[in-house]
């Protein structure tokens, strides 16, 4: 391949390397393939020889046409999706589900023994709505995590043709010279081949919290882990501080990235417990419609009636048994929660996600971002022997450094000065550009009433010691802008102040004095004794400490980077800050409600041991704490049996997430996991919710979840808790109102079949089938949009192997099903005596008695809205949608019965106002017996309720602001 604009030529060896390495590209996004040879070391060549192999020019770039062919030859630099499945496949699978086949048998049986069309089509028509129900639902939650694959794209600044530009970061390919300043998120992996000051956060892919800095020089070890390669950058990590240029070494699916990625497609996830329960119910379900079908067949052949006539009976039996409508139900009421979801911050990847998270018991998040603002804020400022508290949060600069009533004033110019010179943070519009812990010090010296501006105009740096982590501490050297140069250019420069920033006890050694209320004073072992007793206290509080230190100069600045360091000594302790990632102010109250609920919350993070502890106090977490390596002493038995006792777990590693998360899942727990960062994607993929953040999340991890935040707020998982648990519970509602109608049928046939009532057969075919329909229609659809009763959080999580029927809610179907079958043999067997006048009417029993088995359903709808409230309550008005819809049936069920259009498709016949006014007053038996079972229920019943989470507030009234 020829590269007319480049100046470099690959030799002969090289070239042989760069067509390796190109043979080891995907020939699609989407195929994930092993690699034909291993990867190149770049990290182990320097950056000329890089540029060279992969045939470019840093100081050009690549050209058009160069482009145009690595576009065509390596793909877009995306991660693989996992190939999409079709849609003749998925409907297939819907079609294949259990429930779904009785019901298509049953239509079979139907039009192959009886003449009339109305009973199949109808069963036919609830299995399309079913499964395009289904399907639809499905292709909406992929369509939303599409969209948000699509808004967090991005783009990146790249040299190309000898000019730059912005592209798509799915443009780019190896090569590909990209230019990358303090903020931007690096789109592919490269090697650095400049860099100026460069740190990069690498928590994403390593694990590591602290950026790490970078250089351009060469490596000798080829098997480093990506962590210690300081000469390579990858894809969505972030650049803190400093710029760089890099070149594009791999892209898309052959990025760091991407190898996690590939490993995490092969893994399979498990069905949700409710499928599992759904399972269990239509296998429960179609063995008891087998058995009935088969009791009223042989007593049909007993009594001598026609192979035709029992087999549309027990086609029509089969329809009352099975809820046909439990799965479109099912779907629409997990759509309708996605949809209230959505609206609260929360996308949904499968529907059924959704009730898993609402039978959650422990739920393992991060700190940062999550629980916290992600946004560091200095709280507390320690100078002349005193601590000051700092109001406001996050990078705003609206508020104040609050002064106890009894101390002066302190004059913080000295200290303010060095906070914003010695930084390279800066902040547009509320957002930080460059390292957190600089924009928390920025922030402080604004509130301070320092211009940060003005002051670095009038202090322009001439020189610095770059942060390094042997050493702890960054320092820079100033001049006064007003200084006049000398106007021999070759002359020395001067500087006139040095400022330093770091751990305390890096500058603590480089320290002589320290600034009190009287002035610069030689620093004692007394004043040691209290600025180390100022920094426990802080450290002990969960604040990250920071010492500002600084020196007055009149010096000639040094050539030499050695001899610039050396002149960071004899300095002047200013101040310490106290500087903490803040708690979001809903986070408190989201874990206090989820302990209500019976949910364990368990803080797991990359920060100390002491501030993860302080904020989960803070924050109500209660519970042990321990570290990664506490956790490495334990075997999986042991860690099994003390998992449900950490509170909060510091500088663990992506293992020990997983490890957590299997510990807890052992003790029969269902876990929720957060996470945003590449390493997070295995211990996403483990739990049984997965939750990726949508602001701070890669692609990695959204890939990994099954729930995407786009509000990367805790209480958002809360909130989608409560919604499980109502969506949960509505489900429970349809099953109790549809099975209940299932054994009221069931009865009312075995005991007509037995006496003989009716001819064994006291409702038509049509007659099951319109019941069937107008409860599963308005209804249930009703039911799918109740809102989750006002306990709901004081309610213990669901066991996880809980049954959708348990016994009590057997008893309470199988009772409510006597009282409505006893009740409507009551209404066919003495309609005739009652009303003698229609005694000589065929149809009239059987049509008040349908009439009676109605208004059953009518009123058992209200009663299954609340296992514990009564009717006769607010609640029962909050739904106006149940109203709407008991409207809708009652009207439907007068046209059956009183138009004669349809009486003759229905074997109805009229009935007068007495008559209905029978069949209410039968019906409405269901109402008084539940009342009844409902306030035996609510005189024994006690919610159990979780302790309330400790608080700590502060009162800062009696202070004044500087």
């Amino acid at each position: 391949m020829a590269h007319p604009q480049c100046c470099y030529r690959p030799p002969p060896v090289f070239r042989s390397i760069l067509v390796s390495s190109r043979s080891r590209q995907s020939p699609a996004v989407g195929v994930s393939a092993e690699p034909a040879v291993k990867p190149l070391a770049w990290h182990t060549l320097s950056a000329t020889v890089v540029a060279t192999m992969l045939d470019v020019d840093p100081g050009a770039g690549l050209h058009d046409g160069s482009v145009e062919a690595r576009q065509e030859e390596y793909g877009p630099n995306v991660l693989a999706e996992p190939r999409r499945i079709p849609a003749w496949r998925k409907i297939i699978r819907l079609l294949a589900e259990k429930m779904t086949l009785v019901l298509v048998i049953a239509a079979v049986v139907s039009a192959v023994v009886s003449r009339e069309w109305e009973t199949p089509v109808v069963i036919l028509a609830v299995i399309i709505l079913n499964t395009a129900l289904n399907y639809l639902q499905e292709r909406r939650a992929e369509n939303s995590l599409q969209a948000l694959r699509t808004m967090s794209a991005g783009t990146a600044v790249v040299r190309r043709n000898g000019t730059e530009l912005e592209v798509p970061r799915s443009a780019l390919v190896p090569g590909d010279i990209v230019l990358l300043d303090a903020g931007d998120s690096i789109p592919a992996d490269g090697r650095i081949v400049e860099e100026s000051r460069l740190q990069v956060a690498e928590a994403t892919l390593t694990g590591e919290s602290e950026p790490v800095g970078k250089t351009t020089r060469a490596l000798t070890v080829a098997s480093l882990p990506p962590g210690d390669r300081d000469n390579m950058v990858f894809m969505n990590t972030e650049v803190t501080r400093g710029r760089a240029t890099m070149v594009v070494t791999a892209t898309g699916m052959r990025t760091e990235v991407g190898a996690i990625a590939a490993l995490l497609s092969e893994v399979k996830g498990e069905r949700t417990p409710l499928q599992k329960r759904i399972d269990q119910l239509a296998q429960m379900l179609t063995v008891v419609a087998l058995l009935v079908v088969s009791v009223v067949f042989v007593l049909g052949l007993i009594r001598g009636q026609s192979w035709s006539d029992l087999l549309i009976t027990a086609v029509s039996l089969a329809v009352a048994t099975i809820p046909e409508g439990l799965t479109a139900v099912v779907a629409f009421t997990l759509a309708m929660g996605a949809s209230r979801l959505a609206g609260r911050g929360a996308i949904l990847k499968q529907l059924s996600a959704v009730e898993t998270l609402g039978s959650v018991t422990h739920i393992a998040t991060d700190k940062t971002g999550t629980l916290t603002m992600n946004e560091m804020t200095a709280h507390r400022l320690h100078i002349h022997g005193h601590d000051f508290l700092v109001t406001g949060e996050g990078y705003s600069t609206n508020g104040k450094i609050l002064t106890p009533e009894d101390l002066p004033v302190p004059d913080l110019t000295e200290a303010l000065l060095a906070m914003a010179l010695c930084n390279d943070a800066v902040i547009r519009d509320g957002r930080l550009v460059g390292d957190p812990t600089e924009g928390a010090l920025l922030v402080l010296a604004e509130k301070g009433g320092l211009d940060v501006e003005a002051a670095r105009q009038d202090h322009p740096r001439v020189a610095e010691v770059p942060f390094d982590s042997e050493y702890k501490y960054m320092a820079t050297f100033h001049r006064l802008a007003s200084t006049t140069p000398n106007s021999n250019p070759s002359a020395p420069l001067t500087v006139d102040q040095c400022l330093a920033k770091g751990a305390p006890v890096a500058l603590m050694q480089l320290a002589d004095s320290v600034l009190t209320a009287q002035g610069i004073r030689p620093i004692t072992e007394e004043h040691r004794r209290r600025i180390h007793a100022a920094i426990q206290k802080l450290a002990g509080e969960g604040l990250r400490t920071l010492m500002i230190a600084g020196r007055r100069l009149d010096a000639v600045l040094p050539d030499d980077e050695k001899s610039l360091q050396a002149m960071v000594t004899g300095l002047t302790i200013y101040a310490i800050v106290g500087i903490v990632d803040p708690a979001r102010a809903e986070a408190a109250e989201a874990i206090a409600v989820a302990r209500r609920a019976g949910i364990q919350v368990h803080m797991i993070t990359g920060d100390h041991l002491i501030t993860a502890s302080a904020i989960a106090k803070n924050l109500g977490i209660p519970g042990d704490a321990a570290s990664g390596p506490d956790l490495d002493k334990l075997d999986d038995g042991e860690l099994g049996r003390r998992a449900a006792g950490y509170g909060v777990l510091a500088r663990v590693t992506p293992a020990h997430k997983i490890r957590m998360v299997k510990a807890l899942q052992q003790g029969g727990n269902i876990v929720a996991m957060t996470g945003d960062g590449v390493n997070d994607a295995p211990a996403l993929k483990q739990a049984d919710i997965g939750i990726a953040m949508g602001i701070t999340g890669t692609d990695v991890s959204k890939g990994a979840a099954n729930m995407i935040l786009t509000d990367d707020n805790f209480a958002t998982i809360v909130a989608a808790v409560r919604e499980g648990r109502g969506i949960y519970a509505n489900i429970l509602k349809f099953v109790r109102f549809q099975l209940t109608t299932a054994w009221g049928f069931v009865l009312i046939f075995l005991i007509a079949g037995v006496t003989g009532l009716a001819g064994g057969a006291p409702f038509t075919a049509l007659q099951i089938l319109w019941v069937n329909i107008i409860m599963d229609g308005p209804p249930a659809l009703a039911l799918g949009v109740d809102a989750a009763e006002p306990g709901t959080m004081l309610e213990q999580p669901r066991p996880a192997d809980e049954r959708l029927l348990t016994r009590g809610r057997l008893v309470r179907i199988l009772g409510l099903g006597i009282v409505m079958a006893a009740g409507t043999i009551a209404v066919l067997t003495l309609a005739p005596v009652v009303f003698p006048d229609r005694a000589d009417d065929a149809a009239f029993a059987s049509t008040l008695a349908f009439t009676t088995f109605v208004f059953y359903q009518v009123f058992n709808l209200l009663n299954v809205r609340s296992d514990t409230h009564s009717v006769f309550s607010i609640q029962t008005l909050t739904n106006r949608s149940i109203w709407v819809a008991l409207a809708a049936v009652i009207i439907l069920q007068i046209c059956v019965v009183q138009l004669q259009v349809l009486q003759g498709l229905f074997d109805t016949t009229e009935l007068t106002a007495s008559h209905w006014g029978l069949a209410v007053l039968v019906g409405s038996s269901a109402l008084w017996v539940e009342e009844i079972g409902k306030f035996l229920v609510r005189s024994r019943v006690r919610h159990r309720r979780g302790p309330a989470p400790s608080s700590s507030a502060r009162n800062p009234s009696s202070d004044h602001h500087i």
